[in-house]
């Protein structure tokens, strides 16, 4: 009987690979920049029926985007996370969060 090559645990062999079995992962930047040197870019989705507005890539130290996290959180009376580099914030803020965040020294797409 031939082996079925298709099932769970199967020897691919010759150089071939399963997909899942890879550990691919993105490793993320530890390239610390300064707020003139961050390029911004602001999305829009939504979660359970609610808006959640994401701005990233930020490249800062994490202390110091949770205190900029803290900071906008507090200027703009909503609530907020980060996730990986990305400050999410809830509700539909793009236009409040330019405004806080060029004053701050960032810049934009």
């Amino acid at each position: 009987m031939k082996k079925n090559l298709f099932e769970m645990g199967a020897d691919l062999g010759d150089g071939w690979n399963a997909d899942n079995k890879s550990n691919n992962k993105k490793a993320l930047s530890t390239e610390i920049k300064q707020p003139q040197e961050h390029r911004l870019h602001f999305s829009k989705e939504k979660r359970r029926g609610k808006i959640v507005t994401t701005v990233k890539p930020f490249y800062l130290e994490k202390k110091t985007l949770q205190t900029l996290l803290k900071k906008l959180k507090k200027s703009l009376g909503v609530g907020g996370t980060i996730k990986n580099d990305t400050l999410e914030f809830q509700g539909d803020l793009a236009g409040k969060l330019r405004d806080e965040l060029s004053g701050e020294g960032f810049k934009f797409k």
